[in-house]
């Protein structure tokens, strides 16, 4: 089955109708998107990550079908949320690593300019899902915006099209999250904004 938005649609609502093998099909109709993502994802990861690309794809599915597969409203959405179960897994998975590491006295690290491009170390990566979560309780579609472009790895239209918001105001979305989160891990910044 291809994965398209119809077919993808169709899938859902066999899952919201109780159909235990819609849920198959589904990941199977997805399987080269998901594999899009988490390929991305591990690509801004430093060498020798120790969480594969096909771990990450299958934790991010079990995280996502404990979800209530009501709320996904097409193929955009779904894989919206698959690009935020996948940066739940990594940053887990960070926190786990760091934890064992113990290592005092750690550096702050910045990020570069290209927030989307940069390869993220396991502090990186707590540092800016620490930001992330204050950009939320600050303005939640900043957040969303800032999330499925440095997560997801998606694009301003692609964003628009998963949310339904109009380009333009993706792009002034994503400007203004980009440079409060560089300020909110630049060394002394409050994050502020």
């Amino acid at each position: 089955m291809g994965g398209t938005s119809r077919d993808v649609t169709q899938l859902l609502q066999r899952m919201r109708s109780g159909d235990a093998g819609a849920g198959d099909e589904l990941f199977a109709a997805l399987a080269q998107e998901l594999r899009g993502l988490a390929e991305g994802q591990m690509r801004r990861q430093p060498p020798g990550h120790t969480l594969q690309t096909t771990a990450l794809i299958h934790e991010a599915w079990l995280r996502l079908v404990g979800e209530d597969v009501a709320e996904f409203a097409g193929r955009e959405h779904f894989l919206a949320v698959a690009a935020r179960a996948m940066r739940s897994v990594l940053v887990d998975h960070a926190r786990r690593r760091k934890a064992e590491k113990r290592a005092p006295g750690a550096r702050r690290v910045t990020l570069a300019d290209d927030l989307v491009g940069a390869t993220a170390t396991p502090e990186l990566l707590l540092q800016l899902e620490e930001a992330l979560q204050r950009l939320s309780a600050l303005d939640p579609e900043l957040e969303r915006v800032a999330e499925l472009r440095i997560f997801g790895g998606l694009s301003c239209a692609e964003v628009s099209a998963a949310t339904g918001t109009p380009l333009r105001t993706v792009e002034r979305a994503w400007h203004t999250a980009r440079a409060w989160i560089q300020r909110a891990l630049g060394t002394g910044g409050d994050g502020g904004g």
